[in-house]
This record gives structure tokens, sequence and C-alpha cells, in this order.
């Protein structure tokens, strides 16, 4: 009988190759769920910003309009979190990229959730949810049709497909599990490990481009070669942007424990909702959403601004994503921050306009999803992507060595359960750590 695998588990070309029709499946049913949750979350937010004000004869940019769906908003997903079986699943706050498979019953109450907070104008992303709903529904699936397949290497698919859908390239992908496929003791070259993944990346963001064409990618000036002054105004700007991000690192775990001392999801994600409200009366349509068009819209009407109201656009944006982080929304936290570092360049450039828009974007966005997502090939590939400019490749390179050393060891933006260690139980005469507790050697 043919072995599937070579030597020390090295997975053999055949193994490869029959697995390559379930990874490419995974990528294509990712792409879909995400594409159909964000049809839905579409649907619901053309409702609520352009239908119902609308109908009603209502400016739906104006503050109080904002500042009422915002915490309808709140509201109603702190309903779900409360009352709907599943709860929306674990909070956000408390869940990396990849988490283990949620069951299945937990999904439509965390699917409800992420519809109204990327509808309702919450400033996080769907990356988190969407990658935790795929991997779910992914995971029980493939149990039932190839059992054969470990759930460890269907999380580890999905979750490539997933991402590959979101940024609309398998590069993405690629780039993020290098160093994930690198740590895993399983023999064999990068690449061998890397097919799968890559296989179900490539399905998914081939299926999202034809469903959705996603592109991070602004329309700047052409940047041709970098010069010497780019390279120090970048680095100037990259290490600003990495100081911001962490500032919202460290800030983070305080205003998480303050909203969730309050008990009750209901109570505490209305009053998320209501501060999420004002903020966006404050800083206006700009600072509402995932970010992702808003910052192509800060991009190309940035000349309508002054540094103040810049300045104010960032300030808002960043207390908005920390408060929707840490409330108990159910969202991802890439996004925003791919927008506030756009922001942060913008304004750098509006203050130093001998800084190339390009480069004071392209390094604000590096700096800012370094910070929050603390993976270089991450903050590398996104800021390659929203400059679209394969000159800037070298400069991003060098203002990444500062900034990852800013950030290597600093915390994660990840609140994580405290490390509790129960006690030992005491013997009858002291613990059991006593010298009259020691066991004779060979009793």
């Amino acid at each position: 009988m043919t072995s599937t695998t070579g030597d020390a588990g090295v997975p053999s070309i055949r193994m490869l190759v029959r697995l390559s029709v379930p990874a490419v499946i995974i990528g294509v049913v990712s792409a879909l769920v995400l594409w159909c949750l964000d049809e839905v979350a579409g649907l619901l937010e053309d409702g609520l910003w352009k239908g119902l004000p609308g109908a009603l004869g209502i400016d739906p940019s104006s503050g109080w309009w904002i500042f009422a769906v915002l915490t309808a908003t709140g509201v109603a997903i702190g309903l779900v979190v409360w009352l709907v079986p599943g709860h929306a699943g674990p909070d956000s706050a408390t869940t990396e990229l990849m988490t283990p498979p949620l069951r299945l019953a937990v999904l439509p109450s965390l699917i409800l959730a992420t519809v109204l907070a990327l509808a309702g104008g919450v400033s996080l992303g769907p990356e988190n949810p969407i990658i935790a709903i795929n991997t779910g529904l992914l995971v029980a699936v493939i149990a039932r049709l190839w059992p054969a397949i470990p759930p460890q290497l269907v999380v580890l698919i999905t979750a490539a497909g997933t991402i590959g859908a979101l940024f609309g390239t398998p590069v993405a992908a690629a780039l993020v599990f290098t160093g994930v496929v690198a740590a895993l003791k399983t023999g064999g070259a990068l690449w061998d490990r890397l097919f799968l993944p890559l296989a179900s990346a490539t399905a998914g963001s081939i299926t999202m481009t034809l469903l959705a064409h996603p592109s991070f990618a602004i329309a700047m000036p052409t940047y041709d070669a970098p010069k010497i002054v780019d390279l120090a105004g970048g680095i100037v700007i990259g290490i600003v942007a990495t100081l911001l991000g962490l500032v919202i690192v460290y800030v983070f775990p305080l205003v998480h424990r303050t909203f969730h001392r309050i008990g009750h999801p209901l109570i505490y994600i209305t009053l998320g909702g209501l501060v999420l409200g004002g903020l966006g009366a404050l800083g206006g349509p700009i600072t509402l959403f995932k970010g992702l068009t808003q910052m192509n819209e800060l991009v190309q009407t940035r000349g309508d601004y002054t540094t103040w109201q810049l300045a104010g656009i960032v300030g808002v944006k960043v207390v908005a994503l920390v408060i929707a982080a840490a409330a108990g929304f159910r969202g991802g936290r890439i996004f925003p921050a791919v927008f506030i570092g756009a922001a942060v360049g913008v304004l750098a450039n509006a203050l130093v306009p001998a800084v190339p828009l390009p480069v004071a974007v392209g390094c604000g966005v590096l700096g800012l999803t370094l910070a929050i997502a603390r993976d270089g090939w991450i903050a590398l590939f996104i800021a390659a992507a929203v400059t679209n400019s394969p000159a800037m490749l070298p400069l991003l390179c060098l203002v990444i060595l500062p900034t990852w050393l800013m950030v290597s060891r600093a915390p994660e933006m990840l609140i994580k359960p405290p490390v509790t260690v129960a006690p030992a139980p005491a013997g009858p005469t002291g613990p059991p750590d006593s010298p009259t507790q020691q066991t004779a050697p060979g009793s």
C-alpha cells in the first residue's frame, strides 16, 4: 500500500494533491460566507443610513441621527449577547484571528451581532468574527464529509481561505501563514506546509474578487523611487504611528475592565453604543464603520479638512476603536487600525507637504497596523497594498525595522484570562512542600 506521507511525517505529493480538493472547496465556501455576511450587512446599512432617514426627511450625517443609530446598535447587540442562545460567542477582545472552532449553536448569534455591528457604524472590521464563523461551520461540515482530515488542519485552511477572501489576494494569507506553519513541528519543506493553506487562500480570494472586487489600494499620486528625505520622513511617521498604536494597546485593557466591571452585557454594550454615538456625532460619518471606504474618501477629500480637523478625525477614530473593542461589540481591530494609520499619514502630509502622500500614508498604515496586529507580514502587506506602488517596498522594509523593535516586547491588543494556580491540598500536618511531608525514596 502506498503511503501518503514520507519520512518523519512529511506530507507526500499524493496527499497534497488529494487534500487540495477540500482545501479549494473550503476557500470557496469561506469567501461565499464572507460575501453573504457583507451583503446582508450592506442591505441593513443602506436601510439605516439611507432608506430610513430618507423616508423620514432626515439628514443621515446629522449628529443626532448618528448618535441615535449607534446607541440603538448598542442596545440591539447587547440584547443578542444577553438573550440569544450562544451569546454571540466569546468577546472579540479575547480572541485572535485563529481560534478553536465554535459550536454550530453559537454561530447564529455571532452572525447576528456581527451584521448589526457592521451595519450600525461600529468602528470594527469583520475579520475576527468571520474567521470564527467559517471555522466553526467548516470544521463541522468537513468532519462529516472528510472525517480523516484533522480538525486542526481544517482550522488552518479555513483561516487561510478567509484571509485570502478578506484581502482579495492569496499573498496576504501566504505571508501570514509563513510564520504560523513554520512554528509547527511537522517536518518537510516550508512550501509543503504552505501548499494547502495557499490553495484555500487562492480559491477564497478569486471567489471574493469575482463577487465583490475588494481592494485596499487608494488612488494617490504615483511614487517612482525613494529619496533620502523620504526615508527620513517615513521613519518618523512610522515611529509616530506606532507610538499612537501602542497607546491604544496599553489603554485597551483598562477600558475593557471598566466596561466589563458593570457585569450585564445589555448595560455595558449599550453604554458603549452611547459613547460611540457621541464620538460619531463629533467626528462625523468619516469616523464610522470599519474604515475601508472612509479611508479612500479621506485621502481623496483631504484638501477639504484643516490640519486640526484631520487631527480630530484621528483622535475620534482612536477612541472609537478602543471603545468598540472594549465594550463587547463583535469585530476585528485591523481594519479600523488601517484607517487610523492612513489618517495619520494624511495629517503628516498636511503638516509637511514635502513628504509624498504615498510615503506618509504607507508608513502611517504600517506603524498602526504593526502595533495593533503585532504581525510584521500583515503590516507590510497592507501598507504595500494601500500605496499600490512597488517602489514603496524598500522604504517600508526599512521603516518596519525600528517600529518592530518598538512593538516586539509590547503587550498584544488582546485580553487574556488571568492565570490562577490552584493551591495544592495540604497534607495532614502541613503543606505538601513542607520538609515534614517529603516522601522517602522508594516508599
